[in-house]
């Protein structure tokens, strides 16, 4: 009777609530990042720049992320996790107070900057923190909960964000995000406990770790997929607008609707990479490449597009917090490098996608989109099917031995 009445408890494990504090961080990093899209109207009539250049601000981020975020890390390796998350956190606030006062559009170009280097290395490190504050087989599910801060944000934060800088100026949008920076502060500093880190690799092994081609290539799965992304939903609006024909306000509806469905999928794609990793994520890319397919023909369609929408925003993010926790498996020498690798690797995706988009619809129009987003994650997905091959190969051999052992 005994041993039937420990063996549930040790599967009932309380979620940390721990986790929660890095989910307000990533909430209030997304909000800094999307919201500009929704207030650039705003920002360059204050500011007297044209909407193109206000739209450097979008660019200039991601590629602030894809290129501070593992410089960051290399830079503050050796400091105690806690600390540096702490660290990073007053960064962030800093870049956002500077971007409430900004005098001109140098000085905010500035504070996004400031921003942005602080994107990568808190996603990173949280990514690893979350992962270590619960069992081995919740890690996915754990990186998914951190991560649903940025899917959320989507939802909330840049609706609100949006009406806040529409109706008492852009700045106030940024002291909002300034104001969420102190809240998950004292979360951080409250609720993340100091976990014992082991003697921290050299950056040779760190290097090293990071160099493998098999972890490479995952980096390039999540820039391919990310492109994917990014190619088609830069423009979502035009394409709902034009092609579809929605009005403008519902354009709004929609993508808080594509917001609900990134957040559920990063919610899914965490139990499904926890129950079977890789399968999970060349299974979600597969999706992604018939979804898009789909979508170049449901464009047309208002019930139809709606629907797509959905659906593709739930893949684009149930893929996520696989790829993280794999890159991450394959780098145990610097999980925090790799993992941040894994957010530069992303945010280079999100530049060349977006820059892509634009080239397509000058050559080929807007209705394009979809079927070259499928193109695109239809080289994720062979990318991501072939690690899972030459893992499969390498321990053929291996179970095959053993069994002829014990014929």
């Amino acid at each position: 009777m005994n041993p039937s009445k420990t063996k549930p408890e040790k599967t009932k494990e309380p979620f940390p609530v721990s986790i929660l504090s890095l989910t307000v961080g990533a909430f209030a990093i997304g909000m800094t990042e999307f919201v500009i899209m929704g207030i650039l109207p705003n920002v360059a009539e204050d500011l007297n720049v044209s909407i193109s250049t206000a739209g450097q601000l979008i660019t200039s981020y991601a590629l602030g992320v894809a290129i501070g975020a593992p410089i960051m890390t290399i830079l503050t390796h050796r400091l105690p996790q806690k600390l540096l998350l702490c660290l990073l956190m007053l960064v962030f606030i800093l870049g956002n107070g500077i971007a409430v006062i900004a005098p001109n559009y140098g000085v905010l170009m500035g504070a996004r900057m400031i921003s942005a280097l602080c994107h990568g290395t808190f996603f990173g490190v949280g990514a690893v923190i979350a992962a270590n504050l619960v069992k081995p087989h919740k890690r996915a599910g754990a990186v998914s909960i951190m991560m649903a801060g940025l899917t959320i944000a989507n939802i909330i934060g840049v609706p609100v964000g949006t009406f806040i800088g529409q109706h008492l100026g852009w700045r106030a949008s940024f002291a909002a995000i300034a104001l969420m920076g102190v809240v998950a502060l004292i979360g951080i500093v409250a609720f993340i406990p100091r976990i014992r880190q082991d003697q921290a690799a050299s950056l040779t092994k760190q290097f090293k770790a990071l160099a493998q081609p098999k972890l490479l290539v995952m980096l390039l799965a999540c820039a391919v997929g990310n492109s994917s992304l990014f190619a088609v939903f830069t423009y979502i609006a035009p394409l709902l607008e034009q092609v579809t024909g929605y009005h403008e306000r519902s354009v709004t509806w929609i993508l808080v609707l594509f917001g609900i469905g990134v957040t559920v999928g990063n919610i899914v794609g965490g139990k499904l990479a926890d129950w079977k990793l890789m399968p999970a994520v060349f299974g979600i890319f597969f999706s992604l490449c018939v979804l898009l397919t789909i979508f170049t023909f449901t464009v047309h369609s208002p019930v139809g597009a709606v629907i797509t929408i959905f659906l593709w925003g739930a893949a684009a993010f149930a893929v996520m917090p696989g790829i993280q926790v794999k890159i991450m498996n394959l780098a145990q020498e610097a999980p925090a490098l790799a993992s941040t690798s894994n957010h530069s690797a992303g945010n280079l995706g999100n530049a060349f996608g977006a820059f892509c988009g634009g080239l397509v619809i000058n050559h080929m129009g807007l209705t394009a989109l979809p079927w070259v987003g499928a193109v695109m994650v239809g080289f994720a997905f062979v990318i991501a099917l072939a690690v899972y091959l030459s893992e499969r190969k390498q321990h053929m051999p291996l179970s095959m031995h053993t069994s002829g052992k014990h014929m």
